[in-house]
């Protein structure tokens, strides 16, 4: 019997190694074009809920890749507030089913993806402006360009 698992266990290792796929930079014909394409990049400018005192909002800046990531995390990730009072302690984790993480896309919609059946759900009587962070992808890694997102739009005036 341990002879049989250990040949068992081996019969497999070299199928592992087959199975994972080779990097294309292992073929000399593709090596030069994976070495000069580089990641499509969008800017994200985030302006905040509520005008200062000289009537400018706060601006946060912040890149990132393509087709990568949801609003919601690029901005959990750099520490860019996100949720109201009630909703820091009442956000669903980025499930989709809470409503609490509304942005308003201010210019660049047409570098996220199109508003999904869950946003169609909770934002049916909000402008078409209105996203939920949690199910906007920011880029398509082919597109770049710039977006400029409202905070919590809900509480602005």
């Amino acid at each position: 019997m341990a002879a049989t698992s250990s040949l068992f266990s081996l019969s497999f290792a070299p199928s592992r190694r087959r199975s994972i796929p080779l990097s294309r930079s292992a073929n000399p014909s593709s090596a030069p074009s994976d070495l000069s394409s580089k990641p499509q990049l969008i800017e994200l400018e985030f302006l905040g809920p509520k005008a200062g005192g000289d009537g400018s909002s706060p601006v946060d800046r912040v890149t990132a890749i393509s087709g990568e990531k949801l609003l919601r995390n690029i901005m959990l990730e750099n520490k860019i507030e996100l949720y109201a009072a009630y909703g820091k302690v009442m956000n669903c984790g980025g499930r989709g089913s809470c409503g609490t993480c509304i942005v308003e896309i201010i210019d660049g919609k047409e570098l996220l993806n199109e508003r999904t059946n869950t946003e169609l759900r909770y934002l049916k009587k909000k402008p078409e402006s209105w996203r939920l962070a949690c199910q906007t992808i920011v880029g398509n890694k082919e597109n770049s360009g710039k977006v400029v997102v409202q905070r919590m739009p809900q509480w602005k005036k």
